[in-house]
């Protein structure tokens, strides 16, 4: 959980950019607000700093309806920070600050295991792989997720190579935890990356015993879906996109809302690509309005651009 500070006009540098606007940010956090805008129960652990921003943070995503009994305050490190550039077609890259941040700094000992293991879902990312303690907190937090019968477990790796000390160490750490999960999305430039290639047969090269349902996100095309017996395409929306910054995570969301509701979804086809509709919907609206957890739509949006096709 971070802030992205989002300059105000699209197809420049960051040293250009006349002026940022302050955005709630962080993947998992953008999760957790994006499931709570759509009107289930979410929670997010992680750690922030002991400062405006980090308590700006906690309260923008307990506004949101997240459960934030799981968020911890670091006094010795600050928030991170990231700066995004946003191109003319609304993609961004990023620019971090976090030498370390508090995010970092989330000990095994600071996890509220009780909170996990009430959890039906478990999401979770990679970024907290690349340095201790958060690598020891992540591979603890997994094993109480794994334990409970009643909980899936649903991988966002979330590539952010300038955070990884290399991209061997990135490829590396994203498959070390590969297997522990029964649900992955990847986006597409991700299944490049740890494959070579773009195709489906890269994507079923990913597949391990215990993986129930394989996503790759397409962007504006929409998203290709692969089960132990299936695989399709889903179109994605057409909009007037300005920021794409958090649309994989309202995707992930949106997403892990038709999961509670259909707890084994990947075993019917129609199911299935009916939540992915919606899934690729929440992540088009996502990208109407710059920043990650303001622009998250709500689900009656969500089901009008759907209807509306």
């Amino acid at each position: 959980m971070l802030i992205d500070f989002v300059p105000t006009v699209n197809g420049v540098s960051l040293a250009s950019a006349p002026a940022f606007q302050k955005a709630p940010g962080g993947a998992p956090a953008n999760v957790a607000a994006g499931v709570a805008k759509l009107g289930q129960t979410a929670a997010f652990i992680g750690k922030v700093g002991d400062d405006e921003f980090g308590h700006m943070l906690a309260h923008t995503i307990a506004e949101a309806g997240v459960d934030i009994r799981g968020v911890r305050y670091d006094a010795t490190a600050r928030t991170a920070l990231a700066f995004v550039t946003l191109r003319t077609d609304g993609e961004r890259e990023f620019m971090f600050y976090r030498h370390p941040s508090a995010d970092m700094l989330l000990r095994p000992d600071e996890l509220d295991h009780d909170l996990i293991a009430q959890a039906q879902l478990f999401c979770f990312g990679s970024i907290s792989l690349i340095a201790e303690p958060t690598r020891s907190a992540l591979l603890a937090a997994l094993d109480t997720a794994a334990s409970s019968p009643t909980t899936t477990l649903v991988y966002d790796p979330n590539l952010r190579l300038p955070l990884w000390p290399s991209a061997e160490a990135a490829k590396a750490g994203i498959l070390s935890i590969w297997n522990r999960a029964q649900i992955i999305k990847i986006s597409d430039e991700e299944l490049v990356f740890l494959t070579g290639e773009n195709s489906d047969a890269s994507a079923r090269s990913l597949w391990h015993d215990n993986l129930k349902l394989l996503l790759v996100t397409e962007g504006r095309n929409g998203c290709k879906y692969f089960t132990a017996e299936t695989s399709g395409r889903v179109p994605g929306f057409m909009v007037d996109a300005i920021d794409t910054t958090g649309a994989g995570d309202a995707f992930v969301a949106g997403l892990l809302t038709q999961l509670v509701q259909h707890p084994e979804l990947w075993t019917d086809e129609g199911q299935l690509t009916a939540a992915l509709r919606f899934a690729n919907a929440a992540g088009a609206l996502t990208t109407t309005q710059r920043g990650a957890i303001p622009a998250l739509p709500t689900a009656k949006l969500v089901h009008a651009l759907v209807a509306a096709g």
